[in-house]
């Protein structure tokens, strides 16, 4: 079985952790073809490829995920 990569996490600058609520999504793209996110409260890791991971920035950078009041 092959190992499990290692993921190098980094949390945005745009996040204001802070220990009241520490709430960040943190995101490792450091193996080759694979990105990975977890979530800093509950430490669960969802894995994506890179062409997933492109095309999810590229709708969010479109609005596609906006919400609105």
């Amino acid at each position: 079985m092959p190992a499990r990569p290692v993921f190098e996490f980094r949390t945005s600058a745009a996040c204001t952790y802070n220990n009241n609520d520490p709430r960040c999504v943190e995101v490792a793209t450091n193996v080759p073809g694979k990105v990975a996110v977890r979530s800093s409260v509950t430490g669960r890791t969802v894995e994506f490829t890179a062409a997933e991971w492109t095309d999810f920035l590229t709708g969010a950078k479109l609005g596609e995920f906006d919400v609105t009041a």
